[in-house]
């Protein structure tokens, strides 16, 4: 089994919580968390994680200017971003999906099936 290493990027204490301690329970991968994109910009050239879960809307820089921000950073600028938000509207959709992120995760979502949608939109098999 292949244990992968997620970044969680979200300034709310309870969706970090509960993503990370779903990821390490159902899945066993590595978490790390961050609660900003700035934070996440630091952190993730030195964790060199396999994949980023970032929150959309977040105070200072939200997740998309994080992420334009991270494809900037030679060293994480292939890793791929899943953006995780509550934003359910067509267009929203479509501007994120322009943004060129790997996929686009709603919130709420059920911890137990969190890893395997990861998975999914990665294209990753265990």
């Amino acid at each position: 089994m292949v244990v992968r290493h997620i970044l969680i990027i979200d300034d709310e204490d309870d969706i970090r919580e509960v993503a990370a301690l779903s990821l390490e329970a159902v899945a066993g991968w590595k978490v790390s968390t961050a609660k900003s994109g700035a934070e996440g910009i630091i952190l993730a050239p030195q964790l060199l994680p396999d994949a980023i879960l970032m929150d959309v809307m977040m105070p200072g820089m939200d997740g998309p200017t994080a992420y334009r921000a991270m494809r900037e950073v030679p060293a994480i600028a292939h890793v791929p971003v899943i953006l995780l938000t509550a934003k359910v509207q067509a267009q929203d959709q479509r501007r994120f999906a322009d943004l060129g992120v790997a996929a686009v995760l709603f919130k709420p979502f059920d911890p137990l099936l969190l890893a395997k949608q990861i998975s999914n939109a990665l294209g990753w098999v265990d």
